[in-house]
């Protein structure tokens, strides 16, 4: 259980933990616009360069449930006051750097900030809601991550385009006023850890049927998101629109994404969080597939990347809470494994989507790789849920 907190702290804690989660995916997403000024200046090559990436992904997304596991067993609460400020300050030293040792050991640690942020803000944002709001208050976390990844590499090309490299720590004060409130708040007085549930074992998971069918359904999922996202502007200069469209319409699509959560958090509260899983998830794939037949800035092709994000990010607060319900004493654990692990599995597929898109083009391995979402469908229907609603 939480230890008490004051009604201003109570009443504040939603608000900062979507806050964090904003400033969390903020700096997290500085690392696409950063590499192609970096590339240069260390001389990196196309493969360093990938398997930058590929560190950044393994540090920040799969080692989430890890991080979460640890949190379940030992009350690590204290972690929330200067992990934010840790990774700020790691990706936006990137200007100082001179070695190539160095910039992997900065992204790695920004990586693990990332992965222990939020496990530790999902699992509080739920634990605080009432029961009956649960899905509500993970939307609202979930959209503020959106929002940080969506807006930070506009903000980050306007900063550059005004200041240098080396001015990149400036950046970091809104990260150290988040944690000076947090501090004043005394939110590290909450708990990792449940006091009326046991710590689950690691070796139980491979035993909970609703934990393993819900990773891969969320897995299959984020093939989707990951490709849409990573994809999106290349398949739109392919088919002649400039740069600034291409970017224009992946913030349409995250834009989608955020309202998505928020309504589908919303929906699971009043419907059942699994109906709003798996009716997202099926009806996802029809204003996928017309986008990706359609790729163009008209009207109708907005509308349906839009719905796109939509629908495909609908489910994640509702997996979140239903994680969460079928790993009792593992919150934490549960929560690195829908906001972190699920995209890790996705950024899996989406190497298989590119490798195929080498061979029959990228239009026609998107278009295949956006099956995953009925399967997904499929997976979340065949997934028990704890305490169905209705």
């Amino acid at each position: 259980m939480t230890k008490p907190l004051s009604p201003l702290a109570k009443k504040c804690a939603p608000y900062l933990f979507s806050t964090g989660h904003f400033l969390n995916d903020f700096y997290g997403n500085f690392l696409p616009i950063l590499l192609p000024i970096i590339m240069p200046k260390l001389g990196l090559s196309l493969t360093l360069s990938g398997l930058l990436v590929m560190v950044m992904s393994l540090t920040s997304n799969l080692l989430q449930p890890a991080i979460g596991y640890l949190m379940d067993h030992r009350n690590i609460a204290r972690l929330l006051v200067p992990v934010i400020p840790f990774g700020a300050l790691c990706i936006t030293a990137i200007g100082f750097v001179e070695s190539k040792a160095m910039l992997f050991l900065l992204i790695a640690l920004t990586g693990l900030s990332i992965s222990a942020y939020h496990p530790l803000g999902s699992t509080f944002t739920v634990r605080l809601a009432d029961k009956r709001h649960q899905g509500s208050a993970a939307s609202y976390f979930i959209a503020g991550g959106n929002l940080g990844f969506a807006i930070s590499p506009i903000l980050l090309v306007f900063f550059l385009s005004a200041f240098s490299l080396t001015a990149l720590p400036w950046l970091t004060i809104p990260a150290f006023l988040f944690a000076a409130v947090c501090a004043v708040l005394h939110l590290s007085r909450l708990s990792t850890c449940t006091e009326a549930t046991a710590p689950v074992r690691f070796r139980s998971l491979f035993r909970n049927r609703s934990i393993l069918l819900l990773n891969l359904s969320m897995g299959l999922r984020c093939v989707t998101h990951v490709s849409l996202s990573t994809f999106l502007p290349l398949l739109l200069v392919e088919a002649g629109y400039s740069s600034i469209a291409s970017g224009s319409m992946l913030t349409l699509f995250l834009v989608g994404c955020t309202a998505g959560g928020l309504v589908g958090g919303y929906l699971g509260d009043r419907v059942a969080h699994k109906k709003i899983i798996a009716y997202s998830l099926f009806l996802a794939i029809f204003p996928t597939l017309y986008f990706y037949q359609h790729a163009s800035t008209d009207p109708l092709s907005c509308l349906a990347l839009f719905l796109a994000g939509a629908l495909v990010l609908a489910p994640q607060p509702s997996s979140l809470v239903w994680a969460q319900k079928a790993l009792p004493g593992g919150e934490a654990m549960a929560g690195g494994m829908m906001m972190g692990f699920s995209f890790g599995l996705g950024s899996l597929g989406n190497a298989l989507v590119a490798a195929a898109g080498d061979h029959i083009g990228l239009p026609t391995a998107l278009l295949l790789g956006a099956l995953t979402l009925p399967l997904a469908g499929v997976a979340a229907i065949l997934t028990p849920f704890p305490t169905e609603k209705k």
